[in-house]
């Protein structure tokens, strides 16, 4: 799965500024909510979808934002969830013939009671009952940490129709909870083969009630993620997903290798491959000899299979001179040319040591030279 390096100023004015064929719609049935009018947005590139504005505004998620406050402590595992969601579903609804909508189907209410614990008022959640105990090996521990609807669209005779669902699912594998309120902050650690079991009981229910919201003919992707632990440097990542065309019995499912690493590599976060940790390091040396005053050069890495997929770079500095951050970021363009791997896409992200982002540099899997761009001010 390759990740592509855009700049998200440019992403954002395309869609603002780029709408295009409008068309008036009504809604004939569930699987078209439209309103009684549309817009589809241009896309930046080929591998971007398009997607809708009904009435002049986004459409927003009807549920996006229920598992926020739950994944507080590591905001990566919402980022990798969302991204690695919308690459995932690209291989079962493509960017040249679908659109993408945010998801309509599930309301926020919904989401909330199937991410709840099972309970006499709530007989959809998709947790096993509290049984009181506070044991961390003797308590029922919460599997099902997140949950997104992705809808994707075709145009038919003047409307959106409903032509694709995604659900994508995050499984603990540790469970953080308090005693008592305000209180100190304990763990239920849960095995790989218990979230798998329990995540594939979760995703029969699922595809069963989407399925009765949608009808029979509508297919649906439901992608299994793993959460990373709040301590985590990275995001968690996908293990597995099953696509299903019509009905709701789901007879295979299919292995996703990917990981995510952080470089430089520690004695908890080995790098699968040597000569990857290597040219980052060689990166790194020429970078931090050239400019001293940087507090940390780090890099996101993502692997499929073993096989490095894209870099995502992040350098802080203590620069305050506009000439220093500009003399940097073209240092930044020669020095990544020269020893990060090719073929991958890769952007770097230059910020401030209060976090004001300074410059961004970034390149596709097929270019050479890379975009650049300081931030200043007028």
């Amino acid at each position: 799965m390759k990740k592509t390096g855009i700049l998200v100023s440019a992403l954002i004015a395309l869609i603002l500024g780029g709408c295009s064929q409008s068309s008036k719609t009504s809604t004939n049935s569930s699987q078209s909510k439209s309103s009684s009018s549309y817009q589809i947005t241009a896309k930046s590139n080929d591998s971007q979808y398009q997607t809708v504005i009904n009435n002049g505004s986004y459409l927003t998620s009807k549920s996006r934002g229920v598992g926020i406050s739950q994944n507080s402590d590591n905001l990566l595992n919402l980022k990798s969830f969302e991204s690695g969601l919308l690459q995932l579903s690209k291989s079962k609804f493509s960017t040249s013939d679908y659109i993408f909508r945010e998801g309509q189907v599930l309301s926020k209410a919904t989401v909330e009671n199937w991410l709840g614990r099972q309970s006499k008022s709530n007989s959809t959640g998709l947790n096993p009952e509290n049984n009181g105990q506070t044991d961390p090996d003797k308590r029922n521990p919460i599997y099902v940490q997140q949950l997104e609807e992705q809808d994707y669209m075709k145009q038919k005779n003047g409307k959106l129709v409903l032509s694709g669902i995604t659900i994508g699912i995050g499984m603990n594998r540790k469970d953080y909870y308090q005693k008592e309120q305000y209180g100190a902050t304990y763990s239920t650690t849960i095995s790989k083969a218990k979230m798998i079991e329990e995540g594939r009981l979760a995703a029969a229910k699922v595809i069963q009630r989407v399925r009765n919201k949608v009808g029979n003919n509508v297919p649906i992707m439901i992608a299994m993620f793993e959460q990373a632990p709040n301590d985590s440097l990275v995001g968690g990542s996908f293990y597995s997903y099953t696509y299903v065309k019509s009905g709701s019995t789901i007879s295979t499912w299919n292995d996703i290798n990917l990981k995510s690493y952080i470089m430089p590599e520690t004695s908890t976060n080995s790098v699968p491959n040597d000569n990857d940790e290597t040219s980052f390091e060689s990166f790194k040396k020429q970078v931090q000899n050239f400019f001293p005053n940087l507090a940390g050069v780090t890099a996101q890495a993502e692997y499929e299979n073993k096989q490095l997929q894209g870099l995502h770079v992040n350098i802080t500095t203590q620069f305050y001179s506009e000439t220093e951050i500009i003399s940097f970021t073209q240092y930044l363009a020669q020095a990544a040319r020269n020893y990060l791997p090719s073929g991958i896409p890769i952007d770097i992200t230059v910020k401030g040591s209060d976090g004001t982002v300074q410059s961004f540099l970034a390149r596709t899997a097929k270019q050479t030279n890379y975009y650049t761009h300081v931030f200043s001010s007028y």
